[in-house]
């Protein structure tokens, strides 16, 4: 029993930081260039993307052993985009600031290789709860990053975090950090801070 709580916790924790989909693995940078101009678009790109890679870890988990092989992706898709659909109908109807701030990346959640990567690499080959552990895992990995990439952005760029001024700047800040090659930039030395890190605990 002792083990199989150890394991648990080893699958959730790994996607924090052994295998943060961001900063280790390299995945989904797209939505994670495009939405970190600020740390509460971030966090709100993270926490969708979340919910969703959790939600259908869980359904594919239990229809997995019954979806025949020839239509496998095809179905797995189906089930992201209709959590998606989920996600983005309620940002749109409760949050639509966020939801303007993030524009087309909500939808492209449904091709977000993490998601559909864990699909087919995990749920659909493990038990129900060790999938949600997954989707929990990973996605909370892929928030934390969203969210610091996004706050150190923010903060360079315009010397706020979450909107709130931190009086750091007697101008408008470094332009660059909330522009495209601010992101690159920001995203190299998160990369490297990560495999530090990731050494630094794993490799000792």
């Amino acid at each position: 029993m002792a083990e199989q709580k150890t394991n648990r916790l080893q699958i959730f924790l790994k996607g924090i930081i052994k295998e943060n989909p961001t900063f280790v693995m390299l995945l989904g940078l797209c939505p994670t260039l495009g939405t970190t101009t600020s740390a509460i678009n971030g966090m709100g790109m993270g926490l969708a993307t979340l919910f969703v890679l959790t939600m259908s870890n869980l359904v594919i988990s239990l229809i997995a052993p019954y979806i025949p092989d020839k239509v496998r992706i095809p179905s797995y898709i189906v089930v992201i985009a209709s959590f998606v659909t989920i996600v983005d109908l309620t940002l749109h109807a409760y949050a639509p600031e966020l939801y303007k701030a993030l524009g087309i990346f909500i939808p492209l959640i449904v091709v977000n290789c993490i998601i559909l990567g864990r699909a087919e690499a995990f749920a659909s080959k493990n038990g129900v709860l060790d999938s949600i552990l997954d989707g929990l895992g990973v996605g909370l990995g892929f928030t934390l990053s969203l969210t610091v990439l996004g706050a150190v952005r923010e903060i360079l760029g315009s010397g706020k975090i979450f909107g709130l001024n931190l009086h750091i700047y007697q101008g408008d800040g470094i332009l660059v950090f909330v522009l495209a090659p601010g992101a690159f930039l920001v995203l190299a030395y998160m990369i490297a801070l990560g495999q530090k890190l990731k050494k630094r605990m794993y490799d000792e």
